[in-house]
């Protein structure tokens, strides 16, 4: 299926409603430690130093250039990457060597976001079903068949599209902050129901502050305990896309097409009902855009579930990244023993 869409020209953003000031600036500065004790049952021998490096490659999907970080074995238990709004990959620059020793990691940067090629809104369709469509062809495309999902805010609807499309492909969700129940909707998106129901300029204005420079670090600063753990190198890199030409009105179509996302809540909450993916909940409890009362619902339809709210904003992988890479070795490498226990009884 061509990921290649023309856009609906109802959907057609105003050119003038997101104008921002362009800030421009990266870093990555890697955890120094990860601590590893109480890992259980780890799922593979550990890899060579040169193979745990983070590579960072490119591969062309239906005539679009899509960027993505990659370490670990081959042979080893894939963790699929999902990135939330407003950025990209760059959130998994300091996950990614702390599991390399025993995961294989790839992370993608979506079409507009990060080091992703930015086709024109009259070219490619920015909405989640399509987003999720270049996903699919991409994992296709690296020779994926099984893999755990690590769904984060934008992550999560495209990631369970592919969910609920390969259910045998995945061997778990990990879910920090990703919304797929009603409840998770609050007052934040008020502005944003707003344009849903009539997407005027008007109406797209009070929208533009999600991507100013001041908008951008609250989203990374807000519900945190300690802000001066947070690198302005994030908003930094954020800006750095979203202040592309264009990029403002392909954010716009992607908060409209937000509301695209809610009627399918029902299947994926029937996809966790049947077929029981173990999950990993880590959620940052003070975030305003996707809230605790967003994870809560999950117990409702998950029987293998580890849940932990964290004393953090949105991306909480900032400030609580050692606990949410440990968590996730113990999660995942208990799946890999159980998987293991299972083969050896039969």
């Amino acid at each position: 299926m061509s990921t290649r869409r023309h856009r609906k020209p109802s959907l057609a953003p105003s050119a003038t409603a997101l104008a921002l000031s362009i800030a421009i600036g990266m870093s990555t500065l890697p955890w120094s430690s990860i601590v590893r004790a109480g890992t259980e049952a780890e799922p593979v021998a550990q890899t060579s130093q040169i193979t745990r490096q983070t590579l960072h490659k490119s591969v062309e999907i239906d005539g679009v250039k899509v960027f993505y970080r990659e370490a670990g074995s081959t042979d080893a238990p894939t963790i699929l990457l999902l990135h939330g709004f407003p950025t990209s990959s760059h959130m998994f620059r300091n996950l990614i060597p702390a599991l390399s020793d025993r995961f294989h990691l790839v992370a993608p940067d979506y079409p507009g976001f990060g080091n992703s090629d930015q086709p024109a809104l009259e070219d490619f369709e920015y909405s989640f079903d399509n987003l999720a469509s270049l996903m699919d062809a991409f994992v296709d495309r690296l020779g994926i068949e099984r893999y755990s999902l690590y769904l984060m805010d934008y992550g999560a609807p495209i990631g369970f599209r592919l969910a609920a499309k390969h259910p045998e492909r995945v061997a778990s969700l990990i879910v920090q902050n990703g919304n797929a129940y009603i409840e998770g909707l609050r007052e934040f998106w008020d502005p944003i129901r707003t344009y849903w129901k009539d997407p005027t300029a008007e109406n797209a204005k009070p929208l533009a502050k999600f991507i100013s420079p001041e908008g951008v670090e609250w989203q990374y600063t807000h519900g945190v305990r300690n802000p001066e753990v947070i690198s302005p190198d994030n908003w930094k890199a954020d800006l750095n896309h979203l202040t592309r030409a264009g990029n403002p009105e392909i954010q716009l179509a992607l908060f409209y097409d937000y509301q695209n996302n809610v009627p399918h809540y029902p299947a994926w909450q029937a996809y966790f009902r049947e077929h029981q993916p173990p999950t990993l909940i880590v959620w940052g409890k003070n975030d305003d855009i996707f809230p605790a009362e967003g994870a809560h619902p999950y117990r409702r339809d998950l029987v293998n579930l580890d849940f932990h709210l964290l004393d953090t904003g949105h991306f909480a992988l900032e400030e609580d990244g050692q606990a949410i890479a440990a968590h996730i070795r113990r999660f995942l490498g208990r799946q890999v023993a159980s998987k293991r226990g299972r083969k050896h009884e039969g």
